[in-house]
């Protein structure tokens, strides 16, 4: 295979961009430990700096080793790989299993991961309870006894606990957590430590539930409005920008004491189809995804990133005839071994329709191990994953040492998060200020008169859903507008996620006879809108983005943000500032 990797990269140089944020503000989180290496025969081990020639102290830290805590040393995977190899095969197998559950009882997930030895479970939306006062306390009783129920099971270590938590619309667990938005408004904010902060402040929330695990940072380039699965979820179509706000990210959320997941490799942005519904193939050639989609993930790989979620797409230049997930040549061959990665593959869900449509669950399980993967997501059935694995290893299709290393640097990789911050349950809903500052950073104002003063004492409000409405009239009045009469401020709603069971929608339709339009999700829409409107991007629909768009249309406040994508005839970087 020709090396996609490149001597003096622009992955290296966005490490060292990185570095600064390890020190500032004071809050570096704890110890620091040295990335996952590539990947060996043996267990996955900790890539640390050379010490120079005679010398036998430790080394000195590289930009990398400075970039990310919390880290699994050599010693803590050889650690546990001597506790893993003590496990019964059955154990072992479903150490890298990790199951949905349904409802809301805790007890239903403990029993689940009791009764076929599972590495832990996933929460998703149906997992939470509707009313926000009973969240707190049914997700900690959740972790909980997940955690118990592992530990009975003879097995001493955390949970593999995970939850979808991206911001925008893939946030599972909403008030009292701080509502934080999609990728996208980070990367029009398009400051990496603001990206650390934001992502540390919600991994510590999610944390002071119990989780050990995100699945997250989105690593996807979008490259439009073609893009039905990623969108806002991406920060952008430039891949440094996304390359720089991923690891930022992945910074923050190992702070948290959590083991961030970035997806979904080898890239999702630029497949105008989506996995979770149908087959989708990227057609691209090696070259065009080297400067595109692989480059946030060789940047995140560089710095040692602890774990990263397969996409289910077939990647035509290297394996035309299996998704990513059951593919080795793109596991082991291209993200192993080219991009020399050594930490944890997860899979995407194992009961998506890109890969349950082309193997059982069982089947789906055993392939994705042999591709390289060491954690299988959500197959649609747990036990018959685990016997499908049992059953692999002693026909001998697989090595039960092969089982071992992976259960081993899972068994590490959450010991060494956890062990930066445990859960503080102090920290849910204590950063409001926080999402405030993001949200005033990411408005960007399109076209010409660069955020001159729009509304002077009255507005109208249409277009969007009823709450954007709701919430944007809110903010005008506590600004001191008069709604009903005066300018007309149109809001074009997100663009929903078929991800999300949604309906993708039509990004076209802005408001012709409205003075403003502003975009609530994806900036796309804007492309529609006439030389004389004057055109916002605010990236999210909440209270805290309405908030900001109203401070920048009287003038209390300017329009940091640029737009990190390509919208019509603006370029992307446009903006006041850029």
């Amino acid at each position: 295979m020709r090396s996609l990797r490149r001597t003096g990269s622009a992955a290296a140089a966005l490490v060292l961009l990185l570095t600064a944020c390890s020190t500032s503000e004071g809050d570096g989180g704890g110890e620091t430990r040295a990335p996952a290496a590539t990947a060996t025969a043996t267990a996955p081990s900790a890539r640390t700096a050379t010490p120079s020639e005679g010398d036998t102290a430790t080394p000195t830290a590289t930009a990398t080793d400075a970039v990310l805590p919390g880290l699994p040393s050599e010693e803590d995977v050889a650690q546990a790989g001597s506790e893993v190899g003590e496990l019964s095969l059955r154990r072992l197998a479903g150490q890298l299993v990790v199951a949905s559950y349904g409802g809301t009882d805790p007890r239903a997930a403990a029993d689940l991961v009791a009764q076929h030895h599972l590495a832990g479970v996933i929460t998703l939306g149906d997992n939470v309870p509707a009313d926000p006062g009973q969240r707190v306390e049914t997700l900690t009783a959740l972790t909980e006894t997940v955690d118990a129920a592992v530990r009975a099971d003879g097995r001493d270590w955390p949970a593999f606990l995970a939850i979808d938590q991206e911001g925008g619309p893939v946030t599972r667990v909403g008030a009292p957590l701080d509502r934080w938005p999609a990728a996208m408004a980070l990367g029009a904010a398009g400051d990496t430590d603001l990206a650390r902060r934001v992502a540390r402040a919600s991994g510590s929330q999610i944390r002071a539930l119990g989780y050990t695990v995100v699945l997250a940072p989105v690593a996807d380039v979008t490259t439009g409005p073609d893009d039905p699965t990623i969108g806002l979820r991406s920060p952008g179509s430039d891949p440094a920008l996304v390359g720089r706000i991923a690891l930022a990210q992945t910074h923050g959320y190992l702070q948290a004491g959590v083991v961030p997941v970035a997806k979904h490799f080898p890239g999702h942005g630029s497949v105008p189809a989506d996995t979770h519904v149908e087959e989708a193939r990227q057609e691209a050639d090696l070259d065009t995804l080297a400067q595109r989609d692989l480059l946030p993930f060789e940047v995140l790989v560089d710095a040692g990133v602890p774990a990263v979620m397969t996409a289910h797409i077939v990647l035509e230049a290297l394996d035309p005839d299996a998704p990513v997930t059951l593919s080795r040549p793109v596991l082991t061959g291209l993200l192993r071994d080219e991009l020399g990665f050594g930490g944890l593959v997860v899979t995407d869900a194992l009961n998506m329709q890109a890969v349950a449509g082309v193997a059982g669950s069982g089947e789906a399980v055993v392939r994705s191990v042999e591709a390289g993967a060491d954690v299988v997501l959500m197959p649609a059935d747990p036990g018959a994953a685990v016997d499908a694995l049992v059953a692999a290893v002693e026909e001998g299709r697989l090595d039960r040492a092969r089982l071992e290393r992976s259960a081993a640097v899972v068994v590490a990789t959450v010991r060494a998060a956890g062990a930066v911050a445990g859960p503080d349950p102090g920290r849910v809903g204590a950063d409001g200020a926080l999402a405030d500052e993001l949200a005033a950073a990411a408005v960007t104002w399109l076209g010409d008169g660069c955020a001159e003063p729009v509304l002077d004492d009255a507005v109208q409000v249409a277009g969007g859903r009823e709450q954007d409405r709701q919430r944007f009239s809110t903010a005008a009045t506590e600004a001191g507008l008069t709604t009903g009469t005066g300018p007309v401020v149109a809001l074009v709603p997100p663009r929903g996620l078929r991800a999300a069971g949604d309906d993708p929608g039509d990004p076209a339709g802005v408001a012709g006879q409205a003075d403003v339009v502003v975009s609530l999700g994806a900036p796309f829409p804007l492309a529609q809108a006439a030389p004389d409107q004057v055109v916002i991007g605010a990236y999210d629909d909440s209270a805290a983005a309405m908030a900001a768009v109203v401070a920048v249309l009287t003038g209390a406040a300017d329009a940091p943000g640029t737009l990190p994508v390509e919208v019509g005839r603006h370029a992307i970087g446009t903006g006041c500032t850029g």
